[in-house]
């Protein structure tokens, strides 16, 4: 009896791995296509989250100035053609940004791959669109009054104890007449 159970075991699984696309194919055909997109994007990824370091010769897009003295304002932009724009702060990136077609006509919005700032607090690079901004501390950037970038919503207010300010700001919020305000 048990050499009957072995025979009818055995056939079943000849029977099932003769079968176009049986269902443990077709899943591992998914992981491997699944793999295959992340791995594509992952220097998409990648580029938001390392550090984009200056030169010596960079210079501020809008300013001139070099922007690898004042390491822990640089602030990036980096376009899908992998070229960059640094800054000598979070002011000037944002003076770039909203007038794009001045500084740089060849470029659109929709060709920009990440933007970062450096949180104060950690002086590390952050998304720009996520970071929250305190405007009219007593803390000057290399161009006078500046948006402090920070992480957190908490980190801001924080340094407003500290520091003075008259809010917290994100992204959406800064407009050109911000900007001027700063000047």
């Amino acid at each position: 009896m048990r050499d009957d159970h072995a025979g009818k075991r055995e056939t079943g699984k000849a029977e099932q791995s003769r079968q176009p696309c049986a269902v443990s194919g077709c899943v591992a055909m998914g992981i491997i296509v699944l793999v295959a997109v992340i791995s594509l994007s992952a220097p998409a990824n990648g580029a938001e989250k390392k550090a984009l370091k200056p030169s010596p010769r960079d210079k501020c897009t809008v300013c001139g100035m070099f922007v690898a003295k004042y390491p822990d304002w640089v602030a990036t932009i980096a376009f899908r053609d992998g070229s960059l724009a640094f800054f000598d702060g979070p002011k000037d990136l944002f003076k770039y940004y909203h007038d794009l077609q001045r500084y740089n006509p060849a470029k659109k919005k929709s060709d920009i791959l990440s933007m970062q700032v450096s949180d104060y607090y950690v002086l590390e690079p952050i998304d720009a669109f996520k970071a929250y901004y305190v405007i009219g501390s007593d803390v000057y950037g290399p161009m006078g009054r500046e948006l402090i970038p920070f992480s957190t919503e908490t980190d801001a207010a924080e340094f407003m104890k500290d520091h003075g300010g008259n809010r917290i700001v994100t992204f959406r919020d800064i407009t050109p007449e911000i900007l001027k305000a700063l000047q």
